[in-house]
């Protein structure tokens, strides 16, 4: 008799399928019933009113702001921490996963309270013309705080476990530092990067408690999509709330498939190179 590699394997299934069923499933059919309860015409002028579109324009761009300044950051602390030995190293890689641990409404309050224009950092960028708090630009300091991990945590183990030998067999040929971090490691750390990146904006697009505080939640200004969905439901109105939420529940599923895409189109690279 053939032995099982999952022992069990009939009640571990349905366990994950219950599981799935009960936790994603059931919320995520709720939501899509609870929107087509609206009929088209109204479902298409709560989702394309002039306040639910500026929602979405400052959500997505303070997300894709965030994710690119994490691509810079995230990869440079992620080889700084593996390529690097330094007094404090531990302390700085366990600081990483701060934002994981920390609640985000604490994370908001604090994001506020260090770039609110009388304490001394917001104070000093004031006086050169940057004002963070109720901007934009808090906006996407809350959304990078709260991903950054994401980066650091993909990248982090590919740069590990990268093969020495590729590096010294291109510095033997020639090879430039940058020209090797471009053609050598940046290939091979590609799918983990767009993986990091995915994530990363991912929680930016759904980041609501750090974003509430530090900006300022002005319609047409600083107000997420999140929040507009929250005071949909203040207000009673679920329908509304569900019709704005299954917007961003698309563009989740978008933003998923453009990803997994992207991601095997970089895997297929690395392994014909």
């Amino acid at each position: 008799m053939r032995r099982r590699v999952l022992p069990g394997f009939p009640l571990s299934l349905g366990i994950t399928l219950f599981y799935v069923t009960l936790i994603v499933a059931l919320p995520i059919g709720a939501l899509i019933f609870k929107a087509a309860s609206l009929g088209p015409e109204d479902y298409w002028r709560i989702i394309s009113s002039g306040r639910a579109v500026a929602s979405y324009r400052i959500t997505v761009l303070s997300a894709l702001g965030a994710t690119l300044a994490n691509l810079i950051f995230g990869l440079a602390l992620a080889w700084v921490l593996v390529r690097y030995d330094f007094p404090g190293k531990r302390l700085v890689d366990a600081i990483v996963d701060l934002p994981f641990a920390l609640p985000t409404s604490v994370a908001g309050i604090a994001l506020t309270a260090m770039f609110a224009q009388n304490s001394w950092l917001g104070s000093a960028l004031a006086n050169i013309g940057i004002t963070v708090v109720y901007t934009p630009l808090g906006i996407m300091i809350a959304m990078f705080f709260t991903s950054l991990p994401f980066v650091v945590r993909t990248v982090q183990p590919v740069l590990e476990d990268l093969d020495p030998a590729l590096e010294e067999a291109a510095q033997s040929l020639g090879g430039s530092d940058w020209s090797i971090f471009r053609r050598v490691i940046l290939p091979l750390l590609t799918p983990a990067l767009l993986a990091g990146l995915s994530l990363s904006f991912a929680r930016s697009l759904g980041e609501f408690g750090a974003v509430i505080f530090i900006a300022g939640n002005r319609p047409n200004s600083t107000e997420i999509t999140s929040l507009l969905a929250f005071i949909r439901l203040e207000e009673y109105n679920y329908q509304g709330a569900a019709a704005i939420a299954s917007v961003m529940l698309f563009a989740a599923f978008v933003m998923l498939a453009v990803t997994n895409y992207l991601q095997a189109r970089a895997l297929r690279y690395t392994v014909r190179s």
